[in-house]
């Protein structure tokens, strides 16, 4: 059992209450999370979620309008629509996409990478296990061998999908694991029957960096993986078998406009 100081366990309380009172599907819009909901089968909950969370960067409501695209294009059955539809004719449906630094070949590249691994193992899940070891203590290294394999079939920037070998806290991947391994009124899971949330990384970027600081969570003053790793082991002395429970309501400050970051570290 984790012993707490006082000052850690009455952050605790605080962040349980917090949890309670606002880890709810009525505070998720708007939110690229809001997107998921309407596919109630893994096996697409997970395609949509790779879109979902690669556009997740910018303005929300330029997130939910480039997602949107996408999925209009995509029709009723995204995963149908990638196994049906040829390179070429993915190819053709992206051009013409914008959405700040994401280009209609950088979907393309996106789409084909989903494609192939899904036609090799079966889903992107089992694509996802195919990279899982017992002895890591981290999802990433598995993070790493999925983003080569998805890189694989094109030139995918890091921007959409970034490689844990490097400095990048890689916040759209870890966000799309926390959306599929973790299941509550919030996250609506699809891989959480045979992946551990106590080994998901906090989906760190500039916002919830600032957050991590005032609450002392991080001393770190870079908003990369190193940091975000850290972070994600000081949540975990207050939730070690899901030290993630707690990112969604945090990332309400800033949101929220009821919601004070002193209300909480004062």
């Amino acid at each position: 059992m984790i012993k707490l100081t006082k000052r850690e366990r009455e952050l605790k309380e605080k962040l349980d209450a917090l949890y309670l009172q606002w880890n709810q599907k009525a505070y998720v819009s708007p939110d690229p999370l809001e997107t998921l909901y309407a596919y109630t089968d893994p096996l697409e909950r997970e395609v949509v979620g790779m879109v979902a969370s690669g556009l997740a960067y910018g303005r929300v409501s330029q997130i939910l309008l480039s997602i949107e695209k996408i999925l209009s294009m995509m029709g009723p059955s995204p995963r149908s629509w990638l196994l049906d539809q040829s390179p070429e004719e993915i190819d053709s449906a992206c051009k013409g996409f914008v959405y700040r630094f994401t280009r209609g070949e950088h979907m393309h590249a996106l789409f084909l990478g989903m494609r192939q691994a899904i036609l090799t193992h079966g889903s992107l899940k089992a694509c996802f296990l195919h990279g899982i070891s017992p002895e890591h203590e981290t999802l990433l290294p598995a993070l790493s061998l999925f983003v080569k394999e998805i890189k694989r079939k094109g030139e995918l920037p890091g921007h959409l999908l970034a490689d844990p070998e490097g400095k990048s806290a890689c916040k759209k991947a870890n966000l799309f694991l926390r959306w599929m391994v973790r299941r509550d009124d919030v996250d609506p899971g699809g891989w959480d029957d045979v992946l551990s949330a106590s080994k998901l990384i906090v989906p760190l970027d500039t916002h919830m960096h600032k957050i991590a600081l005032a609450l002392k969570l991080t001393s770190r003053k870079a908003a990369d993986l190193a940091t975000a790793r850290e972070v994600t082991r000081s949540l975990a002395r207050f939730a070690p078998d899901d030290p993630v429970r707690y990112d969604f309501c945090l990332t309400r400050f800033g949101i929220r406009g009821e919601l004070d970051i002193r209300d909480i570290t004062g």
